[in-house]
């Protein structure tokens, strides 16, 4: 009992460490009042607490997060930030922005349930994935970098924080790689823990907030009435669909760690739950989930794969939503802080990326397979948004975002071209 207890303690930390940054970030893109923050919070760890019994009883059944999906994520900063391009208000991006998601919640229920498992098992190949895992981590990365290097609040380079965000960042990489046992497991915590002390102790104005606002726990479209800006609804629909990426390269991962061959129906269940979970997000303003890939690392690195500390730690963290206070002290965390600890963390991503095409050769014929889509995509995500401002409204939102062109370009060119048949010609 008391080991079951210590490991759901592990879970509940590294479910918060991979949760609490979000919905601040969140608030930040779409100039959310600071109450709502709070209370976005709260539904945070409350929902994905209830995500992950809901996935481990009758989802796919294993000690695997879901959690609020990194793509997703990227997606709704990336469209927060090109609002003004797009000519319309943070408001009415967030009403479309809910409207797309629930869309998006339905359809990959809908699909789950026809057994869309098994046709995204062709279609996301290794290469597709690498170049999936990739753009991910570029698009968080800059997105990170941003928060590190206090561009949040100006448009030049604070270097006191920039300093103090780098000399972090090392902090924690050396904890992860140096550290043992619980010192390396919490190694993102403790940065978290430590590095927002020193910084309230170093900028002591930076970490001033005028508060006292409370918004209520249960809020309907938070992040703008429901709105239809058939672009953006569109690009929102697509990411929910490429979002699968993570249930499959998630269930395929499980196989391995878990020593056991997950079959069709636990595919089908998974994307059930995971389309219930995210049309209940677009209503209730939270970004949307799926299986977390990296929780293969957490089992890896702990040894813990019992379902029962995962409920337990599950249990704890909604017990920690439902406490208003904590909710408003995580709320008050510099952005630049969490972004150091997360922009550590999704540094993987890249390494998750290699393992896909460990053991493909590359030919100066096949290169452009991963080359174009890889390359491309990051070109995208750099040029600014004005520059697709030529293009007709509503492809707009797509054809801006790197990371799905990208994804999409990997999709065709991996799966209509025969690759084996080039490189023997």
């Amino acid at each position: 009992m008391t080991t079951t207890f210590f490991a759901g303690l592990q879970w509940l930390i590294f479910m918060f460490a991979n949760t609490v940054v979000i919905p601040i970030s969140i608030g930040e893109a779409l100039a959310l009042p600071q109450a709502e923050v709070v209370a976005a919070i709260q539904r945070s760890f409350i929902f994905t607490g209830i995500a992950c019994i809901l996935q481990g009883y009758f989802g796919h059944r294993l000690a695997l997060m879901e959690g609020q999906s990194g793509l997703w994520w990227g997606v709704i900063l990336s469209l927060g930030a090109s609002a003004s391009t797009l000519g319309v208000s943070l408001p009415t991006l967030g009403g479309s922005l809910a409207v797309g998601i629930m869309i998006s919640g339905f359809l990959v229920m809908f699909f789950g349930l026809l057994g869309m498992g098994e046709l995204l098992k062709k279609w996301f190949t290794p290469v597709a994935m690498a170049v999936f895992l990739i753009l991910l981590a570029n698009q968080l990365i800059y997105i990170f970098l941003v928060g590190m290097l206090g561009l949040t609040d100006s448009d030049v380079i604070n270097l006191p924080v920039t300093v103090f965000s780098f000399i972090l960042a090392a902090i924690v990489i050396w904890l992860n790689v140096k550290g043992k046992g619980l010192i390396r497991n919490f190694s993102l915590l403790i940065g978290l823990v430590v590095g927002w002390a020193v910084f309230v102790l170093i900028f002591p104005s930076k970490s001033l907030h005028t508060g006292g606002e409370t918004s209520s726990l249960i809020a309907y479209f938070p992040w703008g009435e429901p709105s239809f800006e058939l672009g953006i609804v569109m690009t929102v629909v697509l990411t929910g669909l490429l979002n699968t990426s993570n249930t499959v390269a998630t269930l395929k991962g499980a196989a391995d760690v878990f020593e056991q061959e997950i079959p069709s129906k636990k595919y089908r269940a998974s994307f059930f739950i995971t389309g219930i979970l995210n049309m209940i997000s677009g209503v209730i303003g939270v970004v949307p989930y799926a299986p977390y890939t990296s929780s293969l690392g957490f089992l890896q690195s702990t040894g813990i794969r019992e379902r029962a500390p995962f409920i337990v730690g599950s249990v704890m963290f909604i017990m920690l939503g439902f406490t208003p206070p904590l909710g408003k002290f995580f709320s008050l965390m510099p952005l630049s802080i969490g972004h150091t600890v997360l922009f550590v963390a999704y540094l993987q991503l890249f390494g998750s990326a290699l393992r896909n095409i460990e053991g493909l050769t590359f030919t100066p014929k096949t290169i452009y397979r991963i080359a174009i889509p890889a390359l491309l995509g990051m070109t995208i995500i750099n040029l600014p948004t004005e520059a697709f401002s030529s293009m007709p409204t509503l492809i707009q939102p797509l054809v801006s975002n790197g990371l799905l062109m990208g994804i999409l370009l990997a999709l065709f060119i991996d799966n209509l071209i025969d690759w084996d048949k080039i490189n023997h010609a």
